[in-house]
């Protein structure tokens, strides 16, 4: 099976547009003021109107209201959800939009429980716990906390990079790997050289 990827975090036109000839399968925006990753539907706007066809595009939310996230998708064409918050089951499947439900891990995370309750979810994504910080923290959390097997897709996330990459595919063989922190040169700001080496290095995994 081919490892998905992920990269989360663009506030800049080129770069989403660089990621997308890079061969990356989404890229994710954050609708979320205090991050500093945090884009406008202007910005949004302009990010998703450059992008070349079959490069999806994934809207993160963090516990925000029914309103906002409806006035982004009516503006914005985002292919799937992502909530990173408290959102319960009902809240993620108000939009009829393939949602990710993002987990914090650590101990006492039952995901089996969690694949039942977000049974409508298109995956989960798996992120390192950090108190006060939903995502994008750059930690990286134990990975043998992770099943064996799961009724849904595993996306992930948490402190992943070019240079654990390759044994992330193979000590986890996820569905996909989100990362943001691990391929920029600053927060909000993409790296050319590190999103090049990721990717290379997911698809070097899929070929071995």
């Amino acid at each position: 099976m081919r490892t998905r990827v992920k990269i989360c975090g663009f506030t800049r036109v080129n770069d989403a547009v660089r990621a997308a000839h890079l061969g990356v399968d989404a890229i994710g925006l954050v609708f979320y003021p205090p991050s500093p990753r945090n884009v406008d539907i202007d910005q949004a706007l302009a990010i998703v109107e450059a992008l070349p066809a079959f490069t999806s595009v994934v809207g993160l939310f963090v516990d925000e209201q029914e309103p906002r996230i409806r006035e982004v998708l009516s503006r914005v064409s985002i292919d799937c959800l992502q909530f990173h918050g408290d959102e319960p089951p009902e809240a993620c499947e108000l939009y009829k939009k393939p949602y990710i439900k993002a987990i914090s891990m650590r101990q006492g995370v039952d995901i089996a429980d969690l694949a039942k309750r977000y049974s409508g979810a298109a995956g989960l994504l798996l992120d390192a716990y950090h108190p006060g910080v939903k995502g994008g923290s750059g930690n990286r959390f134990d990975w043998d906390l992770i099943p064996q097997d799961c009724a849904k897709p595993i996306i992930l996330a948490g402190g992943l990079e070019p240079g654990n990459a390759r044994q992330a595919i193979e000590s986890v063989g996820p569905y996909a790997l989100d990362v943001s922190s691990g391929v920029e040169s600053e927060k909000g700001i993409k790296d050319a050289d590190k999103m090049a080496a990721f990717i290379r290095i997911i698809n070097e995994g899929n070929r071995s």
